[in-house]
Order: structure tokens, then sequence, then C-alpha cells
């Protein structure tokens, strides 16, 4: 997808750049029956504490339901239309079957109006097609993967990313993700065939403060100009360093991340390959 650019009538608008939306219907409204209200809780959890910092305000939106579990296997549906969706970087597109049920999908690149998908392990090798991983080739760029059967796909959502399947043997698949990471997977989960559209979105350029603001971000203040009371980085004359070993957090642990995962993590004998591995 082509990305639009301005003439520099402004500072913010010289560097300002935005998705064209080629093959979006910018005029049709969300489907009413596939839409929910969003409470907005700017970073709060139940008991009214900040849980994730500049978060507030924003552009209203309603959440779009999104069909993660492609479960209406043979049934054929047609792509009514492409939109766009403000809760995630991908577009999503608006399908209907035979029986008359509607219901919004992840659109893959190539996926047009007018386009037959089908779920199920019988279904065709194309686009939009869902299958068990057991029916896909290997070697087959997919997306929207599940870990646990009928759960719903976990992986491999955003916009632009691709896993690709590299073996199978014994039940069990192996998928590189995005990250580089290689990990099992069950066979009889399911799979969308090919890459997650919108795949420029990775080189928009937000342009100017008050759009951030738009998407719901709030300032962040570094912590190395605030004061010693306020922040481990604060007070010093001029410039100063952390004055200790790494960044951290206001609460003294380290921003750059810290290793969580437990020795006998029930997920690490699924990873045959670690995201960071040379």
């Amino acid at each position: 997808m082509a990305i639009k650019t301005y003439k520099p009538t402004t500072p913010s608008r010289r560097h300002m750049t935005v998705s064209a939306f080629e093959g979006i219907d910018k005029k049709a409204k969300p489907e009413r029956s596939l839409t929910e209200n969003l409470k907005k809780n700017a970073g709060r959890n139940s008991y009214g504490r900040i849980t994730v910092r500049h978060r507030g305000g924003g552009n209203k939106k309603k959440y779009r339901i999104i069909d993660f579990k492609r479960q209406k296997d043979g049934v054929e549906a047609t792509v009514l239309r492409l939109e766009y969706d403000p809760n995630r970087s991908a577009n999503i597109a608006l399908i209907q079957y035979t029986d008359g049920e509607k219901a919004y999908i992840l659109a893959p690149v190539g996926l047009k109006p007018g386009h037959k998908i089908v779920s199920g392990p019988e279904a065709d090798i194309l686009p939009g097609n869902c299958l068990p991983i057991a029916n896909i080739p290997v070697g087959e760029l997919i997306h929207n993967i599940e870990l646990y059967p009928g759960k719903g796909a976990q992986l491999v959502r955003s916009a632009g990313v691709a896993g690709q399947l590299m073996a199978k043997e014994n039940g069990m698949a192996q998928v590189r993700l995005p990250s580089g990471e290689v990990r099992y997977v069950r066979e009889e989960c399911k799979a969308c065939i090919g890459q997650v559209g919108n795949t420029d979105h990775g080189n928009i350029q937000i342009g100017k403060a008050g759009r951030k603001r738009h998407m719901g971000w709030r300032p962040t203040v570094r912590g190395s100009v605030m004061n010693p009371n306020d922040h481990p980085h604060g007070g010093g004359e001029g410039k100063s360093p952390v004055g200790r070993p790494g960044p951290v957090t206001p609460w003294g642990k380290p921003a750059m991340g810290y290793k969580t995962r437990k020795k006998k993590s029930r997920t690490e004998q699924f990873i045959v390959k670690h995201r960071n591995s040379k």
C-alpha cells in the first residue's frame, strides 16, 4: 500500500506521511452488528491505579469484533469490502457467508472485494483461506496462527508480518515467526494463508505531537531532566550520566528490560530457536 506525503505548508506537515488507503472503503461505516463500545481507562486497572503510563485522551473509537477462530468450515464467504480498523495496525475485511452471516477478518496482501474465501481442511492455498497447519504445504507464508486448537489466532497478526511453515513431523510443525524465533505449533492448529496487509505501516511518519495525542498517548518526560526525588536519573549539574549500572525506571527496575522467563517455563520446550540467537 502506498504512502501519501504533503507539501511542507507547516513544519509538522513537512515530515508527516499517511497511508494512501488504496482499496479501503473510506465512506462505509463499520458493520453495526460487529462493533462494541470501547471504554477508556487511561492506563488504569480495576483499582484505578495507573499500570500503563502515558495513556489518556485520544479520539473516540469502537471496537471491531474480529473472527480469529474461523470455525465455519466448508462455507464459502465473499469479501464485501476492506476497512480501516483504529484498534490495530492491519486493515480488516468484511466478509459475508453464503448463509448470510457477516464477519470481520484480517485482510492479507492480495485480498480484494469480490474474492471468495473459505475455511477448513479442503480449502485451497489462497490468501485469506484458513486451514489446519497439517494441510498447509511446507514453505508457505502464513499468519493468524493458533497456539491452542479452537482458541483462536494469537500469533502473527500485525500489519505486514508473516510466518513461514518450516517443517512438519510427529504431529508438530516448526513455524518461523517474524521475530526470527522458530517454535513448535501443533498441526491441528489453524492458520491463514498469506502475509498480513498494510505492509507500509512501519514506514509511516507521525509528523507531529498532536497526532500521537489523537491515538491516546500522553507526553513522556525523560528521567534525566527530573529532580532526584522524582527519578533515579534526576539531579546533577548540566547533563549528567545515570550514575548507576544501566538505565532504570522511576522505581529502580532495569528500564531496558530484564529476564523474567522461569528456567522451567512451560513454553521453553516448544521453542526451537530464540529470536535473539545468532
